[in-house]
């Protein structure tokens, strides 16, 4: 029995004769159920129809990106450590060649995902790899296929070694998620933000909503609890869920910058 795969979001179902009836992900309203109604493919569909490119940004930094775009169209990142290499959330597309380049490089250590519509096919990687997968426990609901490679994680911070650091920042989800590389940016830190922390088109900019597709925005409150809790963390760079969604110096400013105007705005207090 094939394992389902939603085309609209690129979640992953447990294996069944028939697809699912719904998407509980799509159905919420940080997603979205497409006009045309919820759609179904497998992986092995996508392995014909679907490759994965990669590039490198900088030393030890590798993104990987499915051509054609599929469901969301975000990228993932795998960090090189000296303690082994480490998936920053997770694409629905692993085929073969994926598996090849990531084993020549040294495997997956340990996957981290920001939040669920990044959690996708993470129990085929898992499983491909032997690695577990960390998730905040505040967001377990949104698992559509359990499996033993989960691991739920509670709290504000956990460390995964080789000093990079999950921060719960919330927001998007109650466990919204980013993760921080130190020795990124040559050692200036780097933050993985995902779409939690959205990078502007003026990439001096970001913006934190409840839902991007549905333009929700965040109470201000919120917003500024994330602003006080990266304000702790050193960091010079963000890569984003998408393509040119990175900010290559100046990120912590832009966080500053960003909140101070969206609680603004919110607040009624800057035209």
């Amino acid at each position: 029995m094939p394992i389902h795969i939603c085309n609209a979001c690129g979640t992953s179902f447990p294996n069944s004769k028939s697809a699912p009836k719904n998407c509980p992900i799509c159905e919420d309203d940080r997603q979205y159920v497409p006009a045309d109604g919820q759609t179904w493919t497998t992986l092995e569909n996508l392995v014909a129809c679907h490759s994965n490119m990669w590039k490198l940004h900088e030393p030890n930094l590798y993104e990987i990106k499915t051509h054609p775009n599929f469901g969301i169209g975000q990228r993932t990142f795998l960090i090189r450590t000296s303690n082994g290499n480490i998936l920053w959330d997770c694409v629905s597309l692993l085929d073969p060649v994926t598996e090849e380049i990531i084993h020549a490089l040294g495997g997956i250590s340990a996957i981290a995902i920001s939040h669920p519509h990044f959690y996708t096919t993470m129990q085929d990687w898992a499983q491909a790899f032997d690695a577990p997968v960390y998730l905040h426990k505040l967001d377990c609901e949104w698992v559509m296929r359990p499996d033993e490679k989960l691991i739920f994680w509670e709290g504000e911070k956990f460390e995964m070694g080789d000093g990079l650091s999950l921060i719960r920042i919330g927001g998007h989800f109650p466990g919204a998620t980013v993760l921080h590389w130190p020795q990124g940016a040559d050692g200036q830190g780097v933050l993985f933000t995902g779409d939690i922390i959205q990078v502007a088109a003026d990439n001096t900019r970001v913006s934190f909503m409840h839902s991007y597709p549905n333009m929700l925005p965040l109470a201000a409150v919120t917003v500024q609890r994330i602003g006080d809790v990266l304000a702790l963390w050193d960091f010079d760079r963000i890569y984003g869920a998408f393509d040119g969604k990175t900010i290559l110096s100046g990120a912590k400013k832009a966080i500053k910058q960003s909140v101070s105007r969206y609680v603004g705005l919110l607040e009624g207090n800057q035209m």
